[in-house]
């Protein structure tokens, strides 16, 4: 950037070096008091210096508000940018990152995230603290699994995941009610469904924490240590209404096919407490089946209704 910005532009709103080559950011940047959007795409940043040091204390982590730093050259997203708390919109799409920094939960005010175009594989449960988050783009990534903490983004509007490598979604993506348009399409979820899901028998821990909840053995908090006690909070309704079992650690993972919009069939990751819950050859498991497939397609057909735009082809 020029020298002297500041001073030919102290009261500069929107700057936009997009196409420009540029390799860095000076520390001009920094006295710019009033910027509030910063567009830098299709440049050569990425490497070290890139990035002015001091960016998370200047003036401007406060003013920033958009930030678009895509098709650049970053492997991973700048510590500094975690410090702008004032962001309301990122883009870093179309670079070499391979992961989500944790600490992206920071951005507390964010609204858009455009991380599409990259080789992101998995998704870290901290990005479902955004509290504001409304647009979440992830497509054309190495994504092979949703985490079901992403259900807690009770504000997202769209979450575009196209042309990644998805076989199944957590059940709780149900949860999003005021999604309007979910991308799916160019998974492998769409033509094919996993089919080897493993059953790891239930440790003496948990068949013993699974007897104290399903009997209601009473305890007071001082009859056990703190982990147990900790441990015994963590149980998990078995979903099958015939069963009133739960589970912590050791659980049946079952794939259930879902409407949406009776047209497409979503899979939807769905947990059981042991196999019996869903073999065939019991009557009362059979029918316990049954009921919680008919369950499973009432909740589709409200989040149908919820959901204004399904683009899955």
């Amino acid at each position: 950037l020029p020298a002297g910005l500041s001073q030919w532009f102290p009261a500069l709103e929107v700057l936009d070096v997009s196409g420009t080559g540029l390799a860095e950011v000076g520390a001009e940047l920094l006295s710019l008091p009033c910027l509030h959007t910063l567009l830098a795409k299709n440049n050569r940043l990425g490497g070290p210096g890139s990035l002015p040091k001091g960016l998370g204390q200047a003036p401007l982590a406060r003013s920033l508000r958009v930030l678009n730093l895509s098709g650049n050259r970053f492997a991973e997203v700048p510590p500094a940018l975690l410090q702008l708390r004032g962001l309301r919109s990122l883009s870093l799409g179309g670079n070499r990152l391979h992961s989500i920094p944790p600490d992206i939960q920071e951005l507390r005010s964010l609204e858009f995230l455009y991380l599409g175009g990259n080789f992101i594989a998995s998704i870290p449960p901290e990005l479902a603290k955004l509290p504001s988050l409304k647009y979440l783009v992830l497509c054309d990534n190495k994504i092979q699994s949703i985490p079901p903490q992403l259900a807690q983004l009770h504000s997202l509007r769209s979450l575009s995941l196209h042309n990644n490598l998805l076989t199944y979604l957590p059940r709780e993506i149900l949860n999003l009610v005021h999604l309007e348009e979910l991308s799916l399409r160019g998974n492998p979820l769409v033509v094919r469904f996993v089919r080897d899901l493993t059953y790891n028998p239930p440790s003496l821990q948990e068949l013993a924490g699974r007897t104290v909840k399903t009997r209601n053995v009473p305890y007071a908090p001082s009859d056990l240590p703190e982990n147990l006690v900790r441990y015994l909070s963590l149980a998990s309704n078995c979903p099958n209404p015939k069963c009133g079992g739960v589970y912590f650690d050791s659980c049946v993972r079952q794939i259930k096919f879902v409407d949406f919009c009776g047209k497409y069939r979503l899979p939807l990751m769905h947990y059981l407490c042991s196999p019996e819950c869903s073999s065939p050859f019991s009557s009362a498991s059979q029918s316990s089946t049954s009921q919680s497939e008919s369950d499973s397609e009432d909740e589709a057909s409200v989040a149908a209704h919820r959901m204004q735009k399904v683009l899955l082809g």
